[in-house]
């Protein structure tokens, strides 16, 4: 399988690296362009990948194209490569907050196989949660093919594309709040006389753990976080003071903000 993508930032470099990691396609099986021709060069000498002269060229050459590109310029690609695209392309859009609707009313051709994905930056380390919504013309193996790579980064699923934005709010923009939670975990450790060093990697590893539990488990977080509050003891007494404080309000309110702006874009 022949895999383009549009754009050489961070995330695109994620999915190219899973794809070979997992042997979906070898690397003279992609092809990578980009604005920026720096980004270009460095991913093609790291991964020994093909440098695209034009993002037209690249459309016109592979099975799967990505596109990887910020929503302000999308569909200024979308112009430059809608007369090079073959019928038979998938083409796999992580764009934030482009519809399908959107999207395919833009390349002006109804049998358009396109699969909306809502990946999040753990993919780096192999460890993102991706959320995939094909349309109608993509084929079960063609969506098999993209589950395959994105399963590669961590985790995926299918799901219907009203949700998007709701996972953009849950799993898309998440990371930052575990880094400001992580963060402020260390902060208090530090002033409790841990070196700074050290605090974050017990906070991350905790966060870490904590997150596997719910995952492997199959219990509700509740009841996890029941099982560490013994009675009068240290960690009820924290939990009382984030219910003071609002924490779970606080949380609440910020991914609803975050929707409602993913809803607005």
């Amino acid at each position: 399988m022949r895999i383009g993508f549009i754009g050489a930032g961070n995330m695109g470099g994620a999915i190219i690296r899973g794809i070979l990691d997992n042997n979906i396609a070898e690397p003279a099986d992609i092809i990578v362009t980009d604005a920026d021709q720096k980004k270009v060069t460095e991913l093609a000498d790291r991964y020994n990948i093909k440098q695209g002269l034009a993002n037209e060229t690249v459309a016109a050459a592979v099975d799967m194209l990505f596109l990887c590109v910020k929503p302000q310029v999308v569909y200024q690609v979308i112009d430059e490569i809608m007369s090079s695209l073959r019928d038979e392309t998938v083409v796999v859009s992580i764009v934030a907050g482009q519809s399908i609707e959107r999207l395919t009313d833009a390349f002006d051709m109804d049998t358009i196989k396109l699969v909306r994905v809502m990946p999040n930056t753990p993919a780096l380390v192999g460890e993102g949660m991706a959320a995939v919504a094909p349309n109608a013309n993509v084929t079960s193996e063609q969506i098999d093919e993209v589950m395959a790579i994105f399963n590669g980064l961590g985790r995926a699923d299918i799901i219907s594309e009203h949700l998007m934005d709701a996972v953009t709010g849950v799993s898309g923009s998440s990371p930052a709040y575990v880094f400001m939670l992580i963060e402020a975990m260390g902060d208090a450790a530090v002033q409790g006389g841990m070196p700074r060093d050290k605090a974050y990697i017990f906070a991350a590893q905790a966060v870490l753990g904590s997150a596997k539990m719910v995952l492997e488990s199959g219990m509700h977080p509740a009841e996890l976080k029941d099982m560490v509050c013994s009675p009068s003891g240290t960690t009820i007494e924290a939990v009382s003071v984030l219910e003071q404080e609002g924490m779970r309000g606080a949380v609440v309110k910020a991914v609803k903000a975050c929707i409602d702006k993913s809803r607005r874009m």
